[in-house]
C-alpha cells in the first residue's frame, strides 16, 4: 500500500511524502528547507504516519509507542526518573558544533540553515570548531555535536538536551553528564542502511576471493586456477548461518539484506529479546559461546560499553566454527587484536573483514595489514552521500516533538550507556 500526503508538522512543515506502508521506505521526499529528497530510508525507530491517517505508532529502543505523550520515564544514571523542562522556541539557544578531522562528520550547513527556517525565533550558531565554544556554551539550552568535554560541559549552566550526531556516545558517559539529568538522544538507525550495505559487500568479497582477484589483477595476471585452487577459498552466501552479535538497528539492516541471500540467520542481543520478523531467533548474550561453533558469518554490531571491551578474545576465537569468517563494524574494541591476527594468521579465522580498529588510523607498523585473508575499510561504512539529509531530518523531528512536549525517541540510556 502506498500513500502520498502533506504532513504539516511531522519533520518539516509543508513536507510532501511518498511512501509505502510495509517497507517504512520514502519514495519521494520535499521539504522547503531542504529541497527534493529521493529514496530516503526512514528506520523505524523514527517513522510516523500523518496522525489523521490512523498511522502506525513507531518502537523505540524502550518498546513504547512514541509521540503520544511527553517524556518522562527514562532512567538516568542515578536511577530516578528523567523529566527535562522543555522551552520554546524564541526563549531557546542550540548550538551545532560538530569538528572531526575526517570532513565527512563535520556537520552540513544545510543543519543550521533548515532550523533557522523552520524557527527563525530561534538563536542558532554554527561552530565550525571547537574554539568559540566556552564563550558561547554558558547560555546554550541544546547542544548538537559528537562530543562535549567535561571542562566544556561544566561551563553549559543551562544546558537541557544533548543530541549527538555520532551513533555511538560513549565519549559522553562520564559521571558529570550522566548524573546531570540532561536528556541525551542520538541518530540511532541513521547509519543503518550504508552499513548494512557495507556488510554484505565485504561478505560478497570474502565468499568470492575478490581480494586475490584485485591483487592478481594488479599484476596483469589472469589468476583462474591461483584464487580458486585451495578448498573453501570461493563459497556461497545460500543456507550459510550468520551470527549478528549487536542486533540493534544495523543488525536489523543487515538481516533484511542477507536474507536475500537465502541465509539462516540468529540475532543476538544483552536479553535475548527483540523483533525477530528477519531472523530465525534471537539470541541472549549469555549464549554465544554455545552459538559461536555453529555459525559460518559472525557479524559485530555491539556498541563499546565496558561490556563489550574485548568481548572477543583468544577463547571466543577458540569457539568459532573452523572456516568461519568475521566482520567487525561496531568498535574496534571489542576485538583482542593480537588474538585477533594469531586466529587469521593460523587458519583458525578463514577470513575477516574490519571497518573499526582500537587504534584510528591503524599505526603503519601494525600487524593487521599483514595479517592473513583481513580486508580493512578506514571506517567508512557510515559514510553515505544521504548522511546529512537524514541528520537533518531526525534532528528537526526531534526538535518538533521538543517544543510540541511529545515523547522524544533515539533517547540514549546513559545507565546502560547506549
Amino acid at each position: 500500500m502506498v500513500h502520498s500526503f502533506v504532513n504539516s508538522g511531522s519533520i518539516f512543515e509543508s513536507s510532501v511524502f511518498t511512501l509505502s506502508r510495509n517497507s517504512r521506505h520514502i519514495s519521494s521526499f520535499h521539504t522547503p528547507e531542504i529541497g527534493p529528497f529521493r529514496n530516503s530510508f526512514i528506520p523505524n525507530r523514527f517513522f510516523t504516519l500523518h496522525k489523521n491517517m490512523g498511522g502506525v505508532p513507531y518502537s523505540s529502543r524502550f518498546g513504547t509507542a512514541l509521540g503520544s505523550k511527553p517524556l518522562n520515564g527514562h532512567a538516568h544514571a542515578t536511577g530516578g526518573p528523567l523529566i527535562v523542562a522543555r522551552t520554546k522556541p524564541a526563549d531557546t539557544k542550540l548550538i551545532v558544533c560538530v569538528w572531526h578531522p575526517f570532513p565527512q562528520w563535520r556537520a552540513d550547513e544545510m543543519m543550521p540553515a533548515a532550523i533557522r527556517k523552520r524557527w527563525p525565533e530561534m538563536r542558532v550558531v554554527h561552530l565550525p570548531d571547537y574554539d568559540r565554544l566556552p564563550e558561547e556554551v554558558p547560555d546554550t539550552d541544546i547542544f548538537v555535536g559528537a562530543s562535549i568535554r567535561p571542562d566544556q560541559f561544566a561551563l553549559a549552566k543551562k544546558l537541557k538536551w544533548i543530541h549527538s550526531t555520532a551513533a555511538g556516545v560513549n565519549q559522553l558517559m562520564y559521571p558529570a553528564l550522566k548524573n546531570s539529568g540532561v536528556l541525551v538522544t542520538n541518530p540511532s538507525g541513521l547509519f543503518s542502511p550504508g552499513m548494512a550495505e557495507h556488510v554484505i559487500g565485504m561478505m560478497v568479497l570474502l565468499a568470492r576471493n575478490f581480494m586475490d582477484s584485485v591483487r592478481y589483477q594488479d599484476k596483469h595476471i589472469w589468476a583462474q586456477n591461483e584464487v580458486s585452487s585451495i578448498p573453501g577459498e570461493i563459497t556461497e552466501l545460500s543456507g550459510e548461518l550468520m551470527l549478528i552479535v549487536g542486533y540493534g538497528s544495523i543488525g536489523r539492516e543487515v538481516a533484511r539484506r542477507a536474507n536475500c541471500f537465502d541465509m539462516r540467520i540468529w540475532g543476538m542481543t544483552r536479553s535475548g529479546k527483540g523483533d525477530a520478523s528477519l531472523v530465525d531467533k534471537i539470541l541472549p548474550i549469555s549464549e554465544l559461546d554455545s552459538a559461536l561453533p555453529h555459525a559460518d558469518w559472525v557479524v559485530l554490531a555491539a556498541p563499546e560499553t565496558p561490556d563489550t571491551q574485548k568481548l572477543f578474545g583468544p577463547e571466543r576465537f577458540a569457539r568459532m566454527k573452523r572456516g568461519a569468517r568475521l566482520i567487525n563494524m561496531g568498535r574496534g574494541t571489542i576485538l583482542d587484536e593480537d588474538a585477533f591476527v594469531k586466529a587469521l594468521n593460523s587458519g583458525d579465522i578463514r577470513g575477516a573483514a574490519i571497518d573499526v580498529a582500537t587504534t584510528e588510523p591503524i599505526p603503519p607498523d601494525s600487524p593487521l595489514w599483514k595479517a592473513k585473508n583481513l580486508f580493512i575499510t578506514p571506517h567508512t561504512a557510515g559514510v553515505s552521500d544521504r548522511l546529512w539529509r537524514r541528520q537533518t531530518e531526525i534532528l528537526m523531528e526531534l526538535l518538533e516533538r521538543w517544543f510540541d512536549h511529545q515523547e522524544m525517541f533515539n533517547v540514549v540510556d546513559v545507565s546502560a550507556g547506549y
